[in-house]
């Protein structure tokens, strides 16, 4: 009977080890946070690059556009090295987290694979207006990095700004978005808002996106006016908060 006595809370301690990992230490909380930033910001790189070629697009009368998924990977990994001042081409020798390292050119692929889908609609001659803009292209790259990765990466918005539902806010997002929203809130310096959730088992972390002059031909006066897509503009200025990119990463 003492035998038993000592040796059954040992077989319950290894069994709740067994199932259930440790929470996330502050290493790797950190890392987990720079592998998110990282990941925002390529994300939305893609998005930049989708948005400085839209002219190009919605030519009526050019037929191929030269816009390839290679062309789109290479403008794409030199907008991030711009923002990031990490080289994705030399990817192993830069200083970033072993998560980074993986999930990065995952989400690359997923841009390229997103950009390949669109092809005969971006080279379509006589079609003007392609709906193959930031968000569509944020959209689908997005589901495409989820699926095959398993990690959470959106776009989200205010509802007053909601174009697609399924970008819709939930909690955690609407109430980093109204903090993204203050005026004392930093609009330089891809600054990230992060937590960590699930009792300590994953890691929420959120870059904002605010308004530029190329997203005011949409998002811009006069409001109330129709843009381009047909979705009504919202009046919005330049340095105004437009959305944000949203990520959870979890301990596997």
């Amino acid at each position: 009977m003492k035998q038993t006595s000592v040796l059954m809370p040992l077989v319950i301690v290894l069994v709740v080890v067994g199932l259930y990992p440790a929470s996330i230490d502050a290493e790797t909380n950190s890392e987990m946070v720079e592998t998110g930033r990282l990941l925002a910001i390529l994300h939305d790189s893609g998005r930049v690059t989708v948005g400085s070629v839209q002219a190009l697009i919605n030519d009526i009368n050019k037929g191929d556009k030269g816009f390839t998924p290679v062309v789109f990977e290479e403008r794409m990994i030199a907008k991030f090295k711009e923002r990031s001042g990490i080289d994705l081409q030399d990817l192993q020798n830069q200083k970033v987290p072993p998560l980074a390292k993986k999930l990065l050119p995952m989400m690359v692929e997923a841009g390229k694979k997103t950009v390949a889908t669109y092809q005969p609609i971006i080279n379509k001659q006589g079609m003007g207006f392609k709906n193959f803009i930031p968000a569509t292209w944020g959209t689908h790259a997005a589901a495409i990095f989820t699926a095959k990765t398993g990690f959470y990466l959106k776009q989200t918005t205010f509802d007053e700004l909601l174009r697609n539902p399924k970008n819709k806010a939930d909690e955690f997002e609407a109430a980093t978005l109204k903090k993204f929203a203050a005026p004392a809130y930093p609009r330089v310096g891809e600054r990230v808002i992060s937590a960590t959730v699930d009792g300590g088992k994953a890691v929420r972390i959120m870059l904002p996106l605010f308004y530029g002059k190329g997203c005011l031909a949409c998002h811009g006066e006069p409001k109330g006016e129709r843009d381009i897509s047909g979705y009504i503009k919202e009046g919005s200025k330049e340095g105004d908060l437009g959305g944000a990119i949203s990520v959870k990463l979890a301990l596997k």
